[in-house]
């Protein structure tokens, strides 16, 4: 996958007055099914989606698995004040227990107060890639509600693939800088080229450096490493909360193990019925809006370098894309040690980051001001780095090759190769006069990945499931707020909490109603009323 706004790829934003996490993003009920188009590439049907259902697991623990369920953590100290860390075995592959394990980083806080104990707190960011240990340690476990830590052992699993849990590694920092400025809207045959060379790179790079992990890091074989984690924490039930991808993820796990699901909360859902070309094409529409407020908020204020008073979004949306093409030609200095410039692809990585969160904004209105009337890119370069985790130092952290991972196992490609994206992309422009055609380009990452896609699309029902709570936000750019109603009305004994706002994810994002819904349920395993909506 690029390492730019890529489709598919989704993390929970940062939580309101906190540095800008290891957590914070990436990546659609009218679509309960996969589509299917000329352009793509998915070989199931609408039908065969609308059949498709996640099945659950035998409920006995298959007795090659027991050592795995029955293995006693060593819990030892991080470094960290308060926080504890184990490594758990997992089977590399759950169909050969005996032919190998995967090492998994966990990391815990025990419960801070009086009251009766409620058991484990499971809590996943999203990504696929982001670090869950990381997420834990600076923000959950000393962020969310004290009363939810007060009676929650709160614990976070790294997913086999990421960050402290054998990481999939395919590029250097240099050559993570380099893949970064590939130029996603080619204007020519060469630039295609280039292009599909970089992808193909990139693809080649982790299968030489990660043979061993690309065939198993899997969505359903994290969700199985959760079953795992929730025995060996000597829970009966999973309580979780997951936000973005982490929702996939804890339906994944609703699925596999419906009578093992305690109080879950999926903040920010994805929808699993989608194949990659529809789901792309989704949160291509899905940041057309995000954009959409944000342009209609920046003309409010004076020092919006798009336009003022009186500018419509669509003439806010046309400046921008004339700033890309003048980026395209002719990059800007950014102050970087390294010696980037900021050019078309990561200005658009830039501004795209700023799309998850509203509180970040202002931030990109002054981003952009420098970049565009003083020449200098270093705010939309940092917005840029951050987005892609990579620090001062030129180091980036295992995310982009993680998520690739992961989203080329879990279903096949959107596009089989370039013929097909540059047929798709008045599709793609429609949905996003901004953002439509450097999506489509990326979503050809997985074409030339080393390893095919063992899942599919499917419907996730989870009969006999204790209650779950699904969230979605109606303005999200990356998890449309139709995907949060299609995997409620799935999941058959879901409840479906609606933000009516902006951004990605709504827990811990400045909803007090959102909030005490979902600490309500969680304290008391109350959900919200059928249909409840916040503002």
């Amino acid at each position: 996958m690029h390492t730019r706004p890529s489709p598919r790829r989704t993390r929970r934003p940062r939580p309101r007055a906190t540095a800008r996490l290891t957590a914070t993003l990436f990546t659609a009920a009218a679509l309960l099914v996969s589509a299917c188009s000329s352009s793509g590439s998915s070989t199931t049907s609408a039908h065969d989606a609308a059949d498709a259902v996640l099945a659950a697991l035998p409920r006995a623990t298959p007795s090659a698995l027991s050592s795995y369920y029955t293995q006693q953590l060593k819990w030892r100290s991080c470094g960290v004040p308060g926080f504890q860390c184990a490594t758990m075995k997992a089977p590399l592959d759950y169909a050969k227990p005996g032919s190998g394990d995967v090492r998994l980083a966990v990391s815990r806080k025990k419960a801070t107060g009086k009251g009766k104990p409620l058991g484990s707190l499971l809590v996943n960011p999203g990504g696929p890639g982001g670090s869950a240990v990381g997420y834990l340690q600076s923000y959950a476990g000393v962020g969310y509600p004290a009363d939810v830590r007060a009676r929650y052992d709160m614990v976070a699993v790294d997913p086999r693939g990421v960050a402290r849990s054998e990481p999939v590694e395919c590029l250097d920092g240099r050559q993570m800088d380099t893949y970064a400025q590939t130029d996603l809207t080619p204007d020519d045959q060469q630039e295609r080229n280039a292009l599909v060379t970089a992808d193909k790179k990139f693809a080649e790079n982790c299968g030489a450096h990660s043979a061993r992990l690309l065939r198993h890091v899997s969505t359903v074989e994290a969700a199985r490493d959760m079953d795992i984690l929730r025995a060996a924490l000597g829970d009966q039930k999973l309580n979780y909360v997951g936000a973005s991808y982490g929702t996939f993820l804890g339906a994944t796990y609703a699925g596999l193990f419906p009578d093992r699901v305690g109080r879950v909360v999926l903040d920010g859902a994805m929808d699993p019925s989608l194949d990659a070309w529809q789901m792309t094409m989704d949160q291509t529409a899905g940041f057309e809006t995000a954009f959409q407020a944000f342009a209609k908020d920046c003309v409010r204020h004076s020092d919006c370098p798009l336009g003022g008073k009186g500018t419509t979004p669509a003439q806010v949306g046309d400046h921008l894309k004339a700033f890309f093409r003048k980026l395209d030609q002719h990059p800007v200095p950014a102050g970087d040690a390294a010696g980037r410039k900021l050019g078309e692809a990561l200005a658009t990585t830039g501004v795209i980051a700023a799309m998850y969160d509203q509180a970040e904004w202002e931030q990109l209105r002054e981003a952009l001001s420098s970049a565009m009337k003083k020449n200098d890119g270093a705010g939309l370069l940092t917005l840029s780095d951050s987005y892609y985790e990579r620090d001062a130092n030129g180091h980036y952290s295992n995310l982009m090759m993680a998520n690739a991972a992961v989203n080329c196992l879990d279903l096949p490609p959107a596009f089989t190769g370039p013929d097909q994206v540059q047929k798709a992309l008045p599709a793609f422009e429609k949905a996003s006069p901004v953002f439509g055609e450097g999506l489509a380009w990326a979503a050809l990452n997985c074409a030339y990945w080393p390893v095919k896609a063992t899942g599919e699309a499917h419907r996730i029902e989870a009969k006999g499931a204790a209650p779950l709570v699904v969230v979605g936000t109606t303005r999200d750019p990356a998890t449309p707020y139709r995907w949060a109603q299609s995997l409620a009305r799935q999941l058959s004994s879901a409840r479906l909490l609606t933000y009516a706002g902006d951004g990605h994810t709504a827990y811990g994002r400045g909803s007090a109603c959102i909030d005490t819904s979902i600490n309500t349920y969680l304290l008391r395993g109350t959900p919200p009323s059928t249909g409840k909506r916040c503002s």
